[in-house]
């Protein structure tokens, strides 16, 4: 909490946030379980379809090509028809082909899916922190970022013992495989969502019926205020925008960012499978485990940030603490408790930057490219997840284990501490002339 700040904006904030954020949550916890439960699904997926880890890897990291082709387009569109459109137009489709993902045969219907899965889905994540940008001026937008952002932490929390369950209970029941009830039960509250997003929402603050004149008059105040902050960008086009060193460097960092979660990610069933635990529920059940962590990370991090109005240091502590987590894991050689301890350790510092990130991805930005901005280093930034499965699944196979590819995540992060450490410098004070 803020001393400075006034009762009535504590209170016209608790009331824009119970409006919005917990569908926006829930709506993210869907979408993250979509996109990663191929990763419990695959083991079963590779017994019954054949499928071997280079088909697997290159289904899951396809996705993101998809997700990079039509990431800007959509934040786009939603500034000119708004986020209810879009939001209902995005979870009907990704929610129909994430169904569809149960009746996959062949290695090019599951490219397909995987790929229409990532086209679908492109602009709910920037979608979202867009729309955030229009009801939290900077002082508060790292917290709120955090609290969206739990979404997928809540979904990795339950994604194992949720997909654990599902494939070993309803295996065999109407004659379908455990994996494809899998696919049906979390693709299906997708469109539902977003039918109530529809009717939930409203586009802009200004809209907003439950906002009273005097509340609106205040928001817009601090958003005012907030377009006359030092160490903008003074972008006045997208070109402007497309020649910043600065937007480019911080895709860089969400390149490297990306390549490592969804490392965690997509190996976290494979990698304890590899510590001697060979129950699928059971797998499940311990990779809830590092998502206990990841929740206080995520909320601690981002509300230390707002509170001190500073982002290099608090992202560079918590890429550290992923970094040293991966070192802990490749150091333990299989040894569950200490691989566990060192996957706690690589998810609290990899869940916990992200909100830091976009804070000041976000503070950077002016208004007038916020929408593009966002979802260009978003669209380029899931490169990493394209590139990541397919590149440590190629170190993994010529090591005959994984020591390579954490190592390699491992030095991700700590070349994206470097790299914030670098760019993101606050603006040398102005002096005055004498």
């Amino acid at each position: 909490m803020n001393p400075t700040e006034s009762a009535d904006d504590r209170a016209m904030y608790r009331k824009i946030s119970w409006r919005i954020m917990p569908l926006l949550m829930v709506a993210y916890v869907v979408a993250f379980l979509d996109r990663i439960n191929v990763g419990y699904a695959q083991l079963q997926m590779k017994e019954t379809l054949a499928f071997s880890d280079a088909v697997y890897a290159l289904g899951a990291g396809i996705f993101f090509i998809g997700y990079l082709l039509f990431e800007v387009p959509s934040n786009l569109m939603l500034e000119k028809i708004g986020v209810r459109k879009t939001l209902l137009r995005i979870m009907v489709c990704w929610g129909v082909v994430a169904m569809a993902m149960m009746f996959v045969q062949t290695p090019t219907q599951f490219y397909v899916l995987r790929f229409l899965l990532g086209v679908f889905e492109a602009g709910f994540a920037p979608g979202a922190l867009l729309y955030l940008t229009y009801w939290y001026p900077p002082a508060r937008r790292a917290r709120m970022i955090a609290v969206f952002l739990l979404g997928a932490i809540i979904a990795s929390l339950i994604a194992g013992p949720l997909s654990g369950a599902i494939m070993k209970f309803l295996d065999g029941l109407n004659g379908w495989h455990g994996w494809q009830w899998l696919f049906l039960v979390q693709g299906l509250p997708a469109p539902l969502l977003g039918v109530l997003a529809w009717f939930v929402l409203v586009d802009r603050p200004e809209q907003a019926p439950w906002l009273s004149a005097e509340e609106k008059a205040r928001l817009r105040q601090q958003f005012d205020a907030e377009s006359q902050s030092t160490g903008k960008a003074s972008h006045g086009s997208l070109r402007d925008l497309l020649g910043d060193p600065k937007v480019w460097a911080l895709s860089l960092v969400y390149v490297l960012m990306v390549a490592g979660t969804y490392f965690i990610a997509f190996s976290t069933p494979t990698l304890i499978k590899s510590w001697g635990v060979a129950d699928v529920l059971q797998i499940g059940l311990y990779a809830t485990v590092p998502q206990l962590f990841a929740i206080a990370g995520v909320l601690l991090l981002g509300r230390s940030s707002d509170r001190h109005g500073e982002r290099r240091w608090h992202f560079t502590a918590g890429a550290l603490t992923a970094a040293s987590g991966m070192a802990l894991i490749a150091l333990a050689e299989g040894q569950l408790g200490l691989s566990l301890a060192g996957l706690c350790l690589a998810v609290l510092g990899l869940t916990s930057i992200t909100p830091v990130f976009f804070a000041l991805t976000s503070d950077y930005l002016p208004r007038a490219s916020v929408a593009a901005g966002i979802a260009l280093v978003s669209s380029l930034g899931n490169l990493g997840g394209a590139i990541s499965p397919s590149l440590t699944s190629a170190l993994n196979a010529a090591s005959g284990g994984t020591s390579y590819s954490l190592y390699l995540v491992m030095s991700l992060y700590l070349l994206a501490a470097f790299i914030i450490l670098t760019v993101a410098r606050p603006p040398a004070p102005v002096l005055q002339a004498a």
